[in-house]
């Protein structure tokens, strides 16, 4: 039976489990995390077989934060990334102070990138290509986590999801280490592919918001980058807010402090190739 305490920066997450796979997925990406035996416990997660008849015909996983079900069951073979996709939804709804959004962010001397992820955007192989190949440290693949007080942008370094074909790419990238493939989820094939070792050694460091970049991979294309207005900017980023609205006034602050203080593009692009030459051309680093 799992039962371990992580501080999966910058919360401290206890999880319980008593499937192998979960086990052997937080061996394989987490075993760089502190264990502190003493600290307060942000989430309790337990990931634990379905009830009824699912614990032994067509087996599911449920996932359980501070006894609460927020889900409905899955298979039990995707167990680990319910895990993944969990904490995602446990950090986006219960990060009490933080204002969270769906992006990546990556820092390199001390300035921020974001790429606020929509679907088809490309989003996870850029932030992963960004890492590998051209240097940048992952402060988090999925979750923009802004301190409103600061207006500096948290890490929260965790394994960067992929998808399908970008598995395969992903995976060639020097020093890229890829867990197992999950087949016939609600998203496809998945996986995901750890983070750096940098990323969770600095884990501490907050990175000041420094360029919001709106990814767009189309494939066949030809590359270009366009200006977009602080106005669409904000219109955009709060269609990917979890807890904006609930920030209040706060929030809301937040936002706008960030997006004043951020160069705001659109990348379109049909190589991973041409999306590293954009966004070296958009923020001057190589």
């Amino acid at each position: 039976m799992l039962d371990t305490t992580l501080r999966i920066a910058p919360f401290v997450v206890r999880v319980r489990s008593p499937f192998a796979s979960v086990l052997a997925h937080l061996e394989f990406f987490y075993r760089d995390c502190e264990k502190p035996q003493k600290a307060f416990i942000d989430f309790d997660i337990r990931l634990l077989p379905g009830l009824g008849a699912h614990r032994f015909w067509r087996p599911q996983a449920r996932f359980l934060v501070d006894d609460q079900n927020p889900f409905l069951p899955l298979p039990v073979n995707q167990a680990a990334p319910m895990f993944e996709w969990g904490l995602n939804w446990t950090i986006a709804s219960r990060s009490l102070g933080f204002v969270v959004f769906h992006a990546a962010v990556l820092e390199k001397n001390g300035n921020a990138i974001i790429l606020p992820g929509f679907p088809g955007a490309g989003k996870s192989t850029l932030c992963a290509a960004l890492c590998h190949l051209r240097g940048w440290r992952l402060l988090s693949d999925e979750l923009a986590i802004l301190d409103p007080v600061s207006g500096m942008l948290i890490a929260n370094p965790r394994p960067i999801s992929l998808k399908n074909a970008s598995i395969d790419i992903v995976g060639q990238f020097p020093g890229a280490r890829v867990g197992e493939r999950y087949l016939d989820t609600r998203k496809g094939t998945v996986a995901h592919a750890a983070p750096n070792l940098d990323a969770i050694e600095n884990a501490s460091q907050p990175a000041l918001p420094r360029w919001l970049v709106f990814p767009q991979f189309a494939p066949g294309e030809g590359h270009q980058v366009s200006p977009v207005s602080h106005a669409e900017a904000f219109a955009l980023i709060g269609e990917q807010s979890f807890n904006q609205e609930r920030m209040g006034e706060i929030g809301f602050r937040a936002l706008c402090t960030l997006l004043g203080n951020v160069d705001c593009h659109q990348i379109e692009y049909g190589s991973t190739s041409d999306a590293l030459e954009l966004v070296a051309q958009v923020t001057q680093q190589d």
